[in-house]
């Protein structure tokens, strides 16, 4: 995506809890369990998707200040995110409890109120950046 373009999503997140944990599998096939202790974004991403794409493969510099975890749905194609530079853990159950719909999306997490606090579409990791920033 250009830099010049100021793609942006939802203006406030659907009123929903989030959970306090999940469990996932790595693109190896290794279970893990991640606890939501923390401000977490959650980016789900989708098979044969260019946004989705430059999330994986991105080092995600401009989210330096808040803990990032990449979901997906399934494990899509073996080579697609063979070499992402960002681990990708396979969560139907989360993206189903979360309600989200339409991968490439985030959601926020505060884990105090254990609620979604900001959610939208993924762009780019930059325009991810700028509309949870204050949130951070």
């Amino acid at each position: 995506m250009s830099p010049d373009v100021a793609a942006h999503s939802f203006d406030r997140p659907r009123e929903r809890r989030a959970p306090t944990s999940f469990h996932g599998t790595t693109l190896a096939g290794e279970d893990v369990h991640i606890v939501l202790g923390a401000l977490t974004l959650l980016v789900a991403i989708k098979p044969s998707c260019d946004g989705c794409r430059d999330f994986v493969q991105s080092d995600l510099h401009e989210l330096a200040g808040v803990r990032v975890v990449v979901i997906s749905e399934s494990a899509g194609t073996a080579h697609e995110w063979a070499d992402a530079r960002q681990p990708v853990i396979v969560a139907p159950a989360i993206v189903t409890a979360l309600d989200i719909r339409w991968p490439p999306f985030y959601v926020l997490i505060d884990p105090i109120a254990r609620r979604v606090v900001c959610e939208g579409v993924v762009f780019a990791p930059s325009q991810v950046a700028r509309e949870v920033a204050r949130f951070l």
